[in-house]
């Protein structure tokens, strides 16, 4: 709680017009490109409606020039899928700053018990790896 009376979650939420809130993701999940906000979730919703793509994660990682980037890790579905077919799919689908600058494929994602996808594990085998 805070001193206003305030309980912080680590949610990230939006309200509309009709004052309906919703979470969109979680503020420790969020990528910063550039000095803009992009949530992890509304990418890999766009990208998982990509009839090639199982699952996937979106995560933020060091980048010179915008501070973050996003690096998108993909379950395929079709063997055949290339990087250059899913970012011409994320350019189409999304704003040029969400669009993932990074994208490697897995056989499989870590996941929790009950099968949500651990991005905290991706980023901190990418940490590893930097």
């Amino acid at each position: 709680m805070t001193a206003d009376g305030y309980f912080r979650t680590g949610d990230v939420g939006v309200m509309d017009a009709t004052g309906l809130c919703k979470i969109v993701d979680r503020k420790k999940d969020m990528i910063l490109v550039s000095g803009f906000n992009v949530y992890p979730n509304e990418v890999e919703q766009v990208v998982n409606m990509h009839p090639g793509v199982v699952e996937c994660a979106a995560v933020g990682v060091p980048d010179a020039k915008s501070g973050e980037a996003v690096k998108l890790y993909v379950v395929k579905k079709d063997p055949t899928l290339a990087e250059e077919d899913l970012a011409r799919f994320c350019k189409e689908q999304l704003t040029g700053y969400k669009c993932p600058k990074y994208i490697e494929f897995r056989d499989d994602l870590p996941k929790t018990n009950v099968g949500k996808i651990l991005r905290r594990e991706l980023r901190d085998e990418q940490k590893k790896a930097a």
